[in-house]
């Protein structure tokens, strides 16, 4: 008989876990590979898999054994194919935003026609939360992945926890300011709204100390023995030469966070690795493979060494960094040897159903709501929750000056870009001007679309855009500024740049057919009429042909939109 391997936190075996989920997944249709696995010191694996038909699906996992780290890895591919985050940052297309549903069935379309916010959405206080000012129209809410303005603004209906209040948020603010934050998927509820709300004072946790540059007391060596792996792991870091700091973030115990900091004397770079749990081994556990999930011992190298600026160290771009990939900067202050507080021997809870609530009680305690949402309609429980004022990785200014939303206004227009008259071009250049969007912004990335590797889409960014739509509009002042911006720009195509560089050449000319010998030998013939063909207007948009808005020809895109069919197969009535 086999034996089953059962860890903490978990209420089922890690076998049956990782079948469950594999099972479910094929018969899905969604084809999942592991790709790498990492194991570079004991008692730590982390391994990345992705989607065989979609490399864009991708995650990680980790855990103290090669099992844990595959459980955690297919955990995260089902929140983030429950939770929809696969295509949060992408369009899906005209027909899945005028289906009966776009998101799920049970959202609710919100009309956007007025700048007043319907008063159905959220509560009247998360209103005033979200647009202090009430500077924000409605119409900045309708979601990017539909960008359907006629439609209205979609939310989804979330369950505060205090007392059973359905509140219906909009999907713009979940993706402009939560992201990832606060989903999971478990075995059952208990185990993974426990791990959500763990992530969550995690990450509250883990900004508070950096962008305050606080010094957190050292977990005793004697603490770190009674976990023996972890102890293990530590050592093996320590042995590959790397200093490595435990400690205490509960912030005298009010928390249950713990930190794992790796400080390399090849670079001087400092990694702060923090982990959550009210189970202190398994907080402990989870600094510590979040410390090396997908990083071998030689990938430690490149980190920052730390700061004497707090103000840059709790900036909204450092602490940005912070959460995706941990590479910020921390403060002097964070090593310092006098802690800010004492070190607490804390351990909050013993099973699933006690650590959620803990969770809540500690959440509750500092004055926030908890907002969960559900989402089982692919056979493995997983859930989103939101907590206002904690739980946020974005400031919430964003939704005014940074919205992900902003291209769906000019995304039709670009995705007939080819189609546009003179007239036409010459609009969108000016709309694009008033959004004052930065040169370097990716045109892809604006709009939602995944670009093809080698296509114009992949490395088209606002300020070339410009450029070709003043070609395109006759605005050679537009394309003079846009040829400057290029030439200071190296991240483009070189062919392109050299175009763009003769078109700039051939615009200082009162007559250029006078140095034809002298162009064709500095840039090539190909290129020289190419840019004259260009300027003329014979040749637009580099014969770039236009998706339209069901992204024809855009095999990646359209890979992205078959693998969103598979989890939601039917559109249905509600």
């Amino acid at each position: 008989m086999q034996t089953e391997h059962f860890i903490p936190g978990k209420d089922a075996s890690l076998e049956h876990s990782i079948a469950t989920m594999q099972g479910k997944l094929a018969a899905l249709g969604f084809d999942v590979e592991e790709c790498s696995w990492l194991n570079p010191v004991d008692s730590v694996w982390s391994v990345h898999v992705r989607n065989r038909a979609c490399p864009l699906m991708f995650t990680n996992g980790k855990g103290a054994s090669e099992l844990a780290a595959r459980a955690s890895a297919l955990g995260e591919f089902f929140e983030r194919l429950s939770c929809n985050y696969f295509w949060n940052h992408y369009y899906l297309g005209e027909t899945i935003a005028n289906r009966d549903f776009t998101h799920y069935p049970r959202e609710r379309w919100f009309p956007a026609v007025d700048d007043a916010w319907p008063a159905e959405l959220l509560t009247p206080e998360l209103q005033a939360f979200y647009n202090p000012e009430g500077s924000i129209p409605a119409g900045a809410l309708v979601d990017m992945n539909s960008g359907n303005y006629e439609r209205g603004i979609c939310a989804i209906p979330y369950v505060r926890q205090s007392d059973g209040l359905s509140v219906y948020f909009p999907v713009n603010i979940i993706s402009n300011l939560y992201v990832s934050n606060g989903m999971s998927a478990g075995n059952t509820p208990a185990e993974a709204r426990a791990q959500a709300l763990a992530e969550i004072l995690e990450r509250h946790v883990k900004f508070k100390v950096i962008s305050e540059g606080l010094c957190l007391p050292d977990v005793p060596e004697e603490v770190i023995a009674r976990y023996p792996g972890i102890a293990a792991g530590i050592a093996g870091l320590r042995a590959a030469g790397f200093g490595i700091l435990v400690k205490d973030a509960s912030l005298g115990g009010r928390y249950p966070v713990l930190c794992v900091t790796m400080l390399n004397p090849r670079d001087q770079g400092v990694f702060a690795s923090f982990g959550a749990h009210p189970r202190f081994e398994i907080a402990l556990e989870r600094a510590l493979t979040e410390l090396l999930q997908g990083r071998a011992l030689e990938a430690l190298d490149g980190f920052p060494p730390p700061g004497f600026d707090l103000e840059e160290v709790a900036s909204a771009p450092n602490i940005e960094i912070h959460f995706v990939d941990s590479s910020g900067i921390v403060h002097w202050n964070f090593l310092s040897e006098t802690a800010n507080f004492d070190f607490a021997d804390w351990n909050f809870s013993s099973s699933t159903a006690d650590d959620y609530a803990w969770l809540c009680e500690r959440i509750h305690a500092d004055g926030h709501n908890i907002y969960v949402a559900e989402f089982d309609h692919l056979g493995v429980y997983a859930c989103r929750i939101l907590v206002p004022g904690m739980s946020e990785i974005y400031p919430v200014d964003d939704l005014e000056w940074e919205n992900n939303s902003n291209g769906a206004v000019i995304r039709p227009a670009i995705l007939h870009l080819a189609d546009l008259d003179d007239d036409e071009a010459g609009e969108l250049l000016d709309v694009i001007n008033d959004m004052n969007l930065v040169d370097e912004k990716p045109v892809a990335a604006l709009i939602g679309l995944a670009p093809d590797a080698g296509s114009l889409w992949a490395d088209l960014r606002i300020g070339e855009l410009k450029t070709l739509l003043g070609l395109a509009a006759g605005d050679m002042d537009a394309v003079r500024e846009g040829c400057e911006w290029i030439r200071q720009f190296d991240q483009l195509d070189a062919q392109r740049r050299r175009t763009y560089q003769c078109i700039a050449t051939l615009l200082e000319m009162e007559d250029p057919n006078v140095y034809e010998d002298a162009l064709v030998a500095l840039y090539g013939e190909e290129t020289l009429d190419l840019a004259t063909d260009l300027i003329d207007g014979e040749v637009r948009f580099f014969d770039l042909a236009s998706p339209g808005l069901e992204l024809a020809g855009c095999a990646l895109h359209q890979s992205l939109l078959a693998e969103y069919a598979k989890a939601h197969p039917v559109a249905v009535n509600t």
